[in-house]
């Protein structure tokens, strides 16, 4: 158990049954009455994201969650396979499960794997990974770094947008939130 004023951005809640995770938290005090804490909450089986305001200082109840680092190692057709990296146990993941972090996840990548009562949460990713654009159009002369941006396929399958100077086999960085480009990569 633990206090609304413990809550932070990851936090796992057990509501009504279910695991709820806080995206997002604000302490609200109010020049009267009491202050109270105005949460986003996703869920972490569905994926649905929803707000949910809770008294200052009242128990809500917190959910074991185990983080470990695992690689991910490849995709046999149906799961996504990841390996522990202390024990070296490979387990199998759903595609619900792994969901939109499939879009950014490489073979050997290490990825953070959450786990309730040995059940398969949810993945993170780091907060950005480099990857190679393995398909765009060409740039043509005069573009410039501030001109616009146009879609690029990555190595991975994602499809992002990027400035229009980048060719094919150019590294970049991107945004594993919400795929937005970072930055060109030099090796």
């Amino acid at each position: 158990m633990a206090t609304t004023n413990d809550l932070k951005n990851g936090t796992v809640l057990k509501i009504e049954g279910q695991l709820q995770q806080v995206v997002e938290f604000q302490h609200v005090k109010p020049g009267k009455g009491p202050a109270f804490v105005r949460t986003k909450l996703k869920n972490v089986m569905s994926g649905k994201i929803v707000d949910k305001t809770f008294n200052a200082g009242i128990k809500v109840e917190t959910a074991t969650v185990d983080r470990r680092d695992m690689q991910y190692l490849y995709n046999d057709g149906s799961d996504f396979i990841f390996m522990d990296m202390e024990t070296y146990e490979q387990i199998p993941i759903a595609p619900e499960v792994v969901g939109d972090a499939a879009k950014f996840m490489l073979e050997n990548h290490e990825v953070t794997v959450a786990t309730n009562e040995g059940t398969v949460l949810f993945i993170e990713l780091p907060p950005s990974v480099v990857l190679e654009i393995s398909y765009t159009e060409p740039g043509l002369q005069g573009d410039r770094s501030n001109a616009g941006t146009k879609p690029a396929t990555l190595e991975t399958g994602a499809e992002i947008q990027v400035p229009l100077f980048l060719d094919v086999g150019t590294k970049v960085k991107v945004d594993t939130r919400d795929g937005s480009y970072l930055g060109r990569v030099n090796d």
